[in-house]
């Protein structure tokens, strides 16, 4: 794939609604061309202790930030007719899904293709695990800001260059 949208979500807490920061990496003929992040104010506007110990993002974080649907404006230009990416997909589609649900959108039906499940294809038994780390590392992204939306979006589209 030359042309793609690499995409990561990161949630306040079990709710797939609840997305609190978005990273989009846009890639037009297999090079980075665009770059979006945002943080988002949740749906709903709260957090487990769990999601912020992972990604460090908290209720003051996005107290005044931007609503989803103010967000996703800025982004759905910029992957208008692409096939949007991410590791391990079904969290970063449910997630779209639900919080388009939640603020009654019409969902567009964006297609996604996974990095995960293809790296399992390319990689197979050859390496230890198939997390996002893992596999940017052999691809030859060094993802030190893991649970950051955009360095995971990062990280998926150097995946996505060299293996879909």
């Amino acid at each position: 794939m030359k042309d793609f949208a690499a995409i990561d979500f990161e949630t306040a807490n079990r709710c797939q609604s609840s997305v609190c920061s978005v990273g989009v990496v846009v890639v037009r003929d297999g090079k980075i061309a665009d770059k979006y992040y945002s943080l988002i104010r949740p749906i709903p506007n709260t957090y487990s202790h769990f999601n912020t110990r992972i990604h460090g993002i908290t209720y003051e974080d996005t107290a005044q930030a931007k609503t989803f649907p103010e967000v996703w404006a800025e982004v759905q230009p910029l992957v208008t007719g692409l096939t949007l990416v991410a590791h391990n997909s079904p969290f970063d589609e449910g997630c779209l899904k639900a919080v388009f649900c939640a603020y009654g959108l019409d969902y567009p039906g964006y297609k996604f293709k996974c990095t995960c499940r293809a790296s399992r294809k390319a990689f197979g038994r050859h390496l230890p695990n198939h997390q996002l780390q893992t596999v940017a590392a052999v691809c030859g992204y060094d993802l030190t800001q893991h649970h950051n939306a955009l360095a995971d979006a990062e990280a998926c589209a150097a995946i996505a260059i060299k293996i879909l």
